[in-house]
């Protein structure tokens, strides 16, 4: 009788292959277990681009129903608008732009607003996520819109 090669792999050589693939995947889970900051980033940037839109859309309304002045309102789509020489007021800025306080931090405002991300639906702010929405103080002005902070996304 002549034993003939074995073949496959041993005990050990399969140890070692499932310990190098423990170790691969702990050194690449932090990398994918860190996007929700990529997204806060990014749905934020998306709302500041509404917020930019909005207050051009607005104000283009306003221009055409001649409400420049210091306080107003306009409808559009079904939503009343305030204003303020022309643009959105503060209060009514997250409105104009569509954004909501589901999926934002948007605090109660006069003059000025800061939209923050939420890390979760209706949950507080995530500070230093954030973009302001300064409405204008006289006429001929357009609002303050800042860049968007991302020191604590």
């Amino acid at each position: 009788m002549k034993l003939g090669k074995q073949q496959g792999f041993t005990l050990i050589e399969l140890v070692m292959v499932i310990v190098i693939l423990g170790i691969l995947a702990a050194v690449a889970l932090p990398k994918f277990a860190d996007l929700s900051g990529d997204a806060r980033k990014a749905t934020l940037q998306g709302a500041q681009g509404s917020v930019k839109s909005a207050a051009a859309i607005v104000h283009a309304k306003a221009l055409a129903e001649g409400k420049t002045g210091d306080t107003g309102t306009i409808s559009l789509e079904g939503i009343e608008i305030g204003l303020a020489f022309g643009y959105p007021n503060a209060a009514s800025i997250a409105a104009a732009a569509g954004i909501s306080s589901s999926d934002y931090h948007i605090p109660k405002a006069e003059k000025e607003i800061k939209i923050s991300a939420t890390k979760d639906a209706g949950a507080s702010a995530v500070e230093g996520c954030n973009f302001t929405y300064t409405q204008p103080t006289e006429i001929n002005t357009a609002p303050s819109i800042s860049e968007v902070t991302f020191k604590g996304c």
